[in-house]
């Protein structure tokens, strides 16, 4: 065989077993087998009903050919006793005009067995011990022998036998007809309920394939796959749009995690470097005390500002993960931020600053009450560092809070120089220090905070145009409210 040849069947031969392999998981899937089994019921419920119908077709007829028997026998009956045999076998005679579907068939023997008149050749096997009569077959002669009739028999004091029947050859063919599209239709409703169940399995499938393929992808390390959405508004639609929105959430986790890790290596480099120096500078000058004890409290400095930055890093991981304590408590909002603002305006009255409290309403909320206050003092603290004026004036940080049907409000304004519209979205991710604040201490997480501990609540921060200066805004749902507000 060439190797063409073999290449070719080769590829023939993984062709039919993925095919074969496709048609077993069809069949194995858990549509097809619902199909199966809701068909299965469908089918034996029907078969319950159309079986209680057919059979009750049938009692109908029977019951109604019995009763024309009936009063067929009893009228020959009074002839018989009215008349005698003459008059009989004459009746008999007159009402035998052949036979045929429907037709009476009728048969009158003498005592010794010989036929006196009637449409029948012979007396039904069938009932020879039968005096009650039943079903039996007879020649019926150009539709052939073995025709189906029911007859009851008449036996008279003196030995003469009268035997009234009827053809049931058109019941016969209504009951064969029924039964033959009770099996048709039986048979094409179980070959579309398996159609179905294998169409079903197919689009299913699919679906779960495009499912399945997505996270080999993600897997693989291409973070940016996503799950197809067919637009048909299904519940597999659904699925994939909350699966895509996971999807989502983990790539930028992962994102977030690469530029933290870009960003410790560049933003720590410098104070460890510096702590070194610091540490090697006391070391090597040991003869002066005062500038001995001056270096170790410079590296302690430092070394509290590395930690310091780890514990944010730590708090923010701890945040978005949702592994916090979050111990809700209700306390009173307007009164945190009246706290924290007073805790704060010495350090702004020495940056040449003032606070302007607007937050004398009582918002009763049901939060983390030390989440809360952290965020409010690193959005104040910013503030102080950030906010001053360009002109070199007394500045204004104004803390307002509002409540409204829609939820809670928080915000931090300052008259310093802003951030401009294509940096406010960036900043309030971790590490990240604009060009005019690397001159200020700082480690770049407390946005990242704020923005952690609003996530964290449901709510989420804005950062806003003070024209001049920067409103950065805490937005709570209105579901942490609890109890009563006043003013």
């Amino acid at each position: 065989m060439a190797l063409s040849d073999r290449s070719l069947a080769i590829g023939a031969s993984r062709a039919a077993t993925k095919r074969a392999r496709t048609g077993t998981r069809l069949l194995g899937t858990t549509a097809f087998r619902i199909t199966a089994l809701v068909v299965a019921a469908f089918v034996a419920m029907a078969a319950i009903v159309v079986g209680a119908l057919f059979w009750q077709t049938n009692s109908l007829l029977t019951a109604h050919v019995l009763r024309g028997l009936s009063q067929d026998r009893a009228a020959l009956e009074d002839v018989l006793r009215t008349g005698g045999v003459p008059a009989l076998s004459g009746a008999v005679a007159a009402r035998s005009k052949g036979i045929g579907s429907g037709a009476t068939l009728l048969l009158l023997h003498d005592a010794a067995g010989a036929k006196l008149a009637g449409n029948l050749d012979r007396w039904p096997v069938e009932l020879a011990d039968k005096p009650q009569g039943g079903t039996f077959t007879y020649d019926g002669g150009g539709r052939g022998a073995g025709q189906p009739a029911v007859g009851i028999p008449l036996v008279s004091a003196g030995g003469v036998r009268l035997l009234v029947a009827r053809d049931l050859g058109d019941q016969s063919r209504l009951i064969d007809g029924i039964r033959r599209l009770f099996l048709i239709g039986f048979g094409l409703l179980s070959l579309m309920g398996l159609a179905g169940g294998l169409i079903a399995s197919r689009l299913m499938l699919k679906r779960v394939t495009e499912i399945t393929d997505t996270g080999k992808t993600i897997m693989a390390g291409d973070l940016s796959g996503r799950i197809p959405l067919s637009g048909s508004d299904d519940e597999f639609d659904y699925l994939a749009a909350n699966l895509n929105v996971m999807l989502e959430r983990i790539e930028q986790l992962m994102l977030a995690m690469r530029e933290v890790s870009d960003n410790i290596a560049h933003d720590l480099k410098t104070p460890l470097s510096r702590l070194r120096s610091r540490a090697e500078a006391a070391m090597r000058d040991t003869g002066n005390s005062a500038a001995h004890a001056d270096g170790l409290a410079r590296v302690i400095e430092d070394a509290d500002a590395i930690m310091q930055t780890f514990n944010a890093l730590l708090l923010i991981a701890r945040l978005e993960a949702g592994a916090v304590d979050r111990s809700a408590e209700t306390f009173d909002l307007g009164q945190l931020i009246r706290d924290v603002g007073e805790l704060y305006e010495p350090v702004a009255d020495e940056a040449g600053q003032q606070i302007i409290l607007t937050a004398g309403g009582t918002v009763n909320l049901r939060a983390n009450k030390q989440l809360i206050g952290q965020a409010l003092a690193n959005l104040i603290d910013n503030a102080i560092k950030y906010g001053v004026p360009v002109s070199g004036k007394a500045g204004e940080i104004t803390v307002a809070l509002t409540s409204s049907g829609a939820g809670v409000r928080i915000a931090v304004a300052d008259r310093g120089p802003g951030i401009v519209q294509a940096d406010r979205e960036r900043v309030a991710k971790r590490f990240v220090r604009l060009d005019q604040s690397r001159t200020k201490p700082g480690t770049g997480l407390g946005l990242s905070l704020v923005a952690a501990v609003a996530r964290l609540h449901g709510g989420r921060i804005r950062i806003e145009d003070n024209t001049p200066g920067l409103r950065v805004v805490i937005e709570l749902p209105a579901t942490l409210r609890s109890g009563t507000e006043g003013s």
